[in-house]
């Protein structure tokens, strides 16, 4: 790398926001709407969901009222995110897309080449990170550009769980 890429400020022009309508992806999209100020950027929100199914023994079936009232909801909910966002005076577009929520993320991102994606992350661990996984940690890992993963302001800042004691205090 030579010294003036190192000194280069990468240009942040699109931005990818994946919401879920959870506090969490709003608070996300405040990061996404300063970042756009800031650099004179676009924002791209994209709500990415699974169709509930039913199990059937040989198949899983979507019923179409399920389906249908799905995404009228989302197309009501990104309308408002985007809306708020314009106030803002930011140049912002949606995108609904179905599909599993990371592949279909990363895939936009790609798609639109992102710049940079800001997401919320539940910050689940445990067997509710187990069962069912990690958005966030998926896009990390798939994505094409960097990811910004912002926390909930109301999730716990708990960073370490034991206490490290200088050397001669252990005597």
């Amino acid at each position: 790398m030579t010294v003036a890429a190192m000194n280069s400020t990468p240009a942040i022009q699109r931005l990818l926001v994946p919401h879920d309508f959870s506090e969490t992806a709003e608070h996300a999209m405040g990061y996404a709407i300063e970042l756009a100020q800031r650099f004179g950027g676009s924002i791209t929100v994209v709500h990415a969901y699974d169709t509930p199914s039913y199990g059937y023994p040989d198949a899983f079936v979507a019923t179409p009222e399920v389906a249908q009232q799905i995404e009228r909801i989302a197309i009501e909910g990104l309308a408002q995110v985007a809306k708020r966002a314009r106030e803002k005076g930011v140049q912002v577009e949606t995108v609904l897309w179905r599909g599993a929520p990371w592949v279909e993320i990363a895939a936009l991102a790609d798609q639109i080449r992102a710049d940079l994606v800001v997401m919320g992350t539940h910050g689940r661990r445990g067997v509710a990170q187990a069962l069912l996984g990690s958005v966030a940690e998926k896009v990390v890992r798939t994505a094409p550009c960097p990811v910004l993963t912002v926390r909930s302001p109301r999730a716990p800042r708990k960073i370490a769980t034991s206490r490290i004691e200088p050397a001669d205090e252990r005597s």
